[in-house]
C-alpha cells in the first residue's frame, strides 16, 4: 500500500466530502435500549454503526475510530445500555468483537481478532461481561454459491466470555464445515439459548450436497451444547435456518423457518410441524428471520421482501411493514419492555417505529447506500453517478445551492441496482446504464424517457454488472463487455463485436446453452481503456483471464499475471480486475498496467 500512499501524498490539498445521496443502504443489525424509547442503533455492511437519540429523525454514525466498517451484529447489554457489542464482518471481513462501555461514545477491540464474520451476539440478561457469539468464516457470500472444500476452517463456531472480551472460549464445534448463521434466547430463561449451525455448499457436481442447518440447544448460558431432536423438520436441504423461542410459554414454543417452509414446535424442539403453507412465508440464503413479541406468544414477524406479522401463532401471515415487491427485511428488534417500540433493518435503511407500526421514521436521513460503481459526467456542476444495491441508480450534483446534498439535489437515471453507468460526453441528456438481465437501457434527463438499446438475447453471457464506457478517445463509442467486447457507434442502435470471446469458457457438447442469469459460465467483468493512447484496452474475465488490444480489438494478447505466491486466485482476481497495480505489480510478465 506505499505506492497508495505515496499517490495521496502527491495531493495534501484534497479531503474527502460527503455528496450523498441521503438515501439509506442495506442494514445487517439492530438494536434499541429498553428503558428509552427514543434510542436505537443499527449497523450496515460496510458503513459501521449509527445511533439515533430521538427515535429516528436524525442519525449519526458513532464508530468512526473502529477499523472495521462491515458489522455482523449488535447488541445492548441488558442491565447495563453503556455497554453495546459489536460483531464485526459480514459482506467483508471483520476483526472480531468491538465493545464500547460509554453508550457508543468510544470503542475498544475485545477479541476474536481471527473471526472474520460474526451473525450473532448474546449479552446475559444480569451480567454485562457475560457474552455469547455465533459466527461463520465466510461472509455473505457463503450462503449463496458453492464452496471449494479448501474454504473449511476452525474460526468459526460458537465462542462464550465472561470477563467482556478480554478472554474467549470455543465452546461449540471443531467441524471446520460448519458455521452459526442465528441464535436467540429464551426470554423466560435466558440461560436456554439456541443456534442455527449452517453447513453451505462445497464443491459441485454430483459429489456436492445442497446446504443445510441443524438446531443446537445450550441450558446453562452457552457453556455446553446439545443438538435438537428436530422431529418433523425437513431431513435434508434445509438451507438457512432462522429461530425464535416466543415469550410466555415458559420455553416450549418455538418457531423455525427455511427455504421448505415455516415450522412451529409447542415442546420446546423435540417435534415440529408445518403450520402454515403460506408460499410467501418462505427462508432462502437472503431472508431466514423470525422475530417474536416480547409479550405476546401468538404475535411474530417474518423477515422477507416486506415484514410479514402472524397473530395467530403462525397459521395465517400479513404483510405489516415494506412493499412485498421487494423492500427486502432482514432484522428487527422490538423493545422487550414495550411491544409498541421496535427498529427494522431494511435493505433501504432502519425504521423506527414507536406505534406499534402505525407510522415509521424515515430512511432518507441515512447516507448509508451500497454503491457498485461510481462514474461522472462534464457538465458544470458535474453530476456523481452510481447504482445503489436495492435501490436503483442515483445522480447526484456535486455542488449545490444549499450548501449540502439536499433532496432535489439527486434523482434516479434508470438502471438496475448493479450497474455501470455511462452518461454521453456529447449529448449530456443521455445516461446509459445497465438495466434488468444485463440490457443496456438509455435515459434522457430531458423527457424522463428511457430506452432499452441492447438486449443480451442467447448469443451473449454477461455478467451480473457488463462493463460499460465510452472510448475516451472518441466520445461517439461506447463500449459494452460480454464474453465479447462490443462497440456502438450509433447512440446504440447497432453494436459491433470487437474481439473474440475473451474467456477460457469451452462449452461441453450437446450442453444447454440456456443462460444462466445468476452464474454465467464465464463474462467480461471489468473493462478499461487506455485514457492515454488510442486503441488500447484491458479486459479482465470472471475466471481470471487478462487480456490486452493494441490496435482497436482486432488482435488480443493474453496477459493474465501468473497467481503471487501464497495469495488466492480470487483475491488475485480481484486485484486485477480493479486495476491496483501496487498489489500484483511484480507479477506481470509482458504487460505493464498503467494504461500507458
Amino acid at each position: 500500500m506505499a505506492g497508495q500512499d505515496s499517490s495521496l501524498a502527491q495531493f495534501p490539498g484534497l479531503h474527502w466530502r460527503l455528496l450523498g445521496p441521503f438515501r439509506a443502504g442495506r442494514v445487517t443489525a439492530v438494536a434499541g435500549v429498553p428503558g428509552d424509547p427514543r434510542t436505537y442503533y443499527f449497523g450496515t455492511p460496510g458503513g459501521g454503526i449509527w445511533k439515533t437519540n430521538d427515535g429516528g429523525r436524525v442519525w449519526r454514525p458513532i464508530s468512526d475510530s473502529v477499523p472495521v466498517p462491515s458489522i455482523g451484529a449488535l447488541a445492548v447489554a441488558p442491565s447495563n445500555p453503556d455497554v453495546i457489542y459489536a460483531g464485526t464482518g459480514e459482506q467483508t471481513r471483520g476483526r472480531g468483537v468491538y465493545r464500547s462501555s460509554d453508550a457508543g461514545k468510544t470503542w475498544t477491540s475485545a477479541g476474536l481478532e481471527d473471526v472474520p464474520y460474526i451473525q450473532a451476539v448474546i449479552v446475559d440478561p444480569r451480567k454485562p461481561d457475560i457474552v455469547v457469539v455465533g459466527a461463520n468464516s465466510l461472509g455473505f457470500a457463503i450462503l449463496w454459491h458453492p464452496l471449494p472444500k479448501s474454504a473449511a476452517t476452525n474460526n468459526r463456531g460458537i465462542f462464550r466470555s465472561e470477563d467482556g472480551g478480554k478472554t474467549w472460549k470455543k465452546v461449540y464445534t471443531n467441524d471446520a464445515n460448519l458455521g452459526v448463521v442465528d441464535m436467540c434466547a429464551d426470554p423466560d430463561h435466558p440461560s436456554t439459548i439456541y443456534a442455527a449451525v449452517y453447513k453451505p455448499e462445497f464443491g459441485s457436481g454430483k459429489s456436492s450436497a445442497p446446504p443445510t442447518s441443524d438446531i443446537i440447544k445450550s441450558t446453562d448460558g452457552g457453556v455446553t451444547w446439545s443438538p435438537l431432536a428436530s422431529k418433523g423438520l425437513p431431513e435434508k436441504a434445509r438451507g438457512r435456518l432462522g429461530l425464535s423461542v416466543a415469550a410466555g410459554t415458559s420455553g416450549r414454543r418455538l418457531y423455525a423457518i427455511m427455504q421448505q417452509g415455516f415450522f412451529r414446535s409447542d415442546d420446546a424442539g423435540a417435534n415440529w410441524y408445518q403450520s402454515t403453507n403460506d408460499p410467501r412465508i418462505l427462508g432462502s440464503p437472503y431472508f431466514s428471520r423470525i422475530f417474536s413479541d416480547p409479550h405476546n406468544p401468538d404475535v411474530l414477524y417474518v423477515a422477507q421482501t416486506s415484514m410479514y406479522r402472524s397473530t395467530d401463532g403462525g397459521k395465517t401471515f400479513d404483510a405489516f411493514a415494506g412493499a412485498p415487491s421487494g423492500d427486502d427485511f432482514h432484522v428487527a428488534w422490538i423493545n422487550p419492555q414495550n411491544s409498541d417500540h421496535m427498529i427494522f433493518g431494511v435493505d433501504q435503511g432502519a425504521l423506527v417505529s414507536v406505534d406499534a407500526g402505525r407510522s415509521w421514521s424515515s430512511w432518507y436521513n441515512q447516507p448509508t447506500g451500497q454503491f457498485y460503481h461510481v462514474s461522472t459526467d462534464n457538465q458544470f456542476p458535474y453530476r456523481v453517478y452510481g447504482a445503489q444495491q436495492d435501490s436503483g441508480t442515483a445522480a447526484v450534483l456535486s455542488r449545490s445551492n444549499y450548501g449540502q446534498t439536499m433532496l432535489q439535489d439527486w434523482y434516479s437515471v434508470a438502471g438496475f441496482e448493479y450497474a455501470f453507468i455511462a452518461p454521453d460526453p456529447v449529448h449530456p441528456n443521455y445516461i446509459f446504464s445497465n438495466g434488468w438481465y444485463e440490457s443496456v437501457v438509455r435515459y434522457d434527463s430531458s423527457t424522463g424517457e428511457i430506452a432499452t438499446m441492447f438486449e443480451k438475447g442467447h448469443k451473449y453471457r454477461g455478467s451480473n454488472m457488463p462493463p460499460l464506457v465510452f472510448s475516451p478517445q472518441d466520445p461517439s463509442v461506447l463500449y459494452l463487455a460480454m464474453q465479447m467486447v462490443l462497440q456502438t457507434s450509433d447512440g446504440g442502435r447497432s453494436w459491433q463485436e470487437i474481439s473474440p470471446d475473451l474467456t477460457n469458457y469451452v462449452p461441453k457438447p450437446g450442453a444447454d446453452e440456456k443462460p444462466d442469469t445468476q452464474n454465467p459460465p464465464a463474462a467480461i467483468t471489468a473493462l478499461a481503456p487506455s485514457p492515454v493512447q488510442a486503441g488500447v484496452m484491458w479486459a479482465g474475465t470472471s475466471d481470471r483471464v487478462v487480456q490486452l488490444t493494441r490496435d482497436g480489438g482486432r488482435t488480443w494478447k493474453k496477459v493474465t499475471p501468473p497467481r503471487p505466491r501464497g495469495a488466492d486466485a480470487d483475491s488475485l482476481h480481484r486485484a486485477v480486475a480493479s486495476g491496483r497495480r501496487h498489489r500484483v505489480r511484480h507479477h506481470w510478465r509482458d504487460a505493464r498496467i498503467d494504461c500507458a
